[in-house]
């Protein structure tokens, strides 16, 4: 069984989240943005064992711990899509502008693709490839778990932001319709920010990409 748990970390509050197999106790952590030990702390604390970095998109706030925390746990990061490398390559202008303590660029072990798969212990997660809010967004799901790890295309009652460099406001809403709809209303996910929620619900009401937006 595929567990989970919320750590929001960085001044923007963002859903760090770590995933773990109930089987082996092997875990992964899902867009590391900053405060490594207070996600090292949470990790100790379910009894579990970071194998894996798994990363969303390049922005600062999902992935401007990563490089830090790989190397102190030894582990290989996996994500995003190759499209954000200029992000990652960006990260530490991306610190200076946004007040942050210095943050390292780096290379992922893996740039993963649609259609992927990533192992957490016994469990696997596929990998959807969902550009808008950058063109190299993923997004991670577990059909067994009904989980979606969403990152910031999707939110409770809102969508991603499309104003950055390279963002697209019709392919947000294309992978939203087109890839995450057809996973089913009862798949619940984790956003990038703020509360979680299901994707019925948001197809009931969320007024950017609702069924009646």
């Amino acid at each position: 069984m595929l567990r989970y748990q919320i750590v929001p970390v960085t001044p923007f509050e963002q859903n760090c989240s770590i995933l773990w197999c109930d089987q082996t106790r092997k875990a992964a952590v899902v867009d590391p943005g900053g405060n490594p030990e207070r996600i090292l702390k949470a990790a100790e604390s379910l009894g579990v064992q970071i194998s894996l970095i798994l990363l969303t998109h390049g922005h600062i706030d999902h992935a401007g711990g990563t490089a830090g925390l790989a190397r102190q746990l030894g582990v290989p990061v996996e994500g995003p899509e190759r499209g954000d490398a200029f992000w990652i390559d960006d990260l530490p202008k991306q610190s200076k502008m946004f007040g942050f303590p210095h943050v390292e660029a780096f290379t992922p072990d893996r740039w993963l693709s649609d259609g992927d798969t990533v192992n957490v212990g016994a469990e696997s997660l596929s990998v959807i490839h969902c550009p808008g809010h950058t063109p190299g967004h993923v997004v991670f799901f577990s059909d067994s778990a009904r989980l979606a790890v969403v990152g910031d295309v999707l939110f409770a009652g809102s969508i991603g932001r499309t104003d950055f460099p390279r963002g697209n406001h019709k392919d947000l809403i294309n992978s939203i319709r087109q890839k995450l709809w057809p996973l089913g209303n009862d798949v619940s996910f984790i956003p990038g920010h703020g509360p979680m929620s299901d994707f019925g619900e948001e197809r009931e009401s969320n007024p950017y990409v609702g069924d009646y937006a």
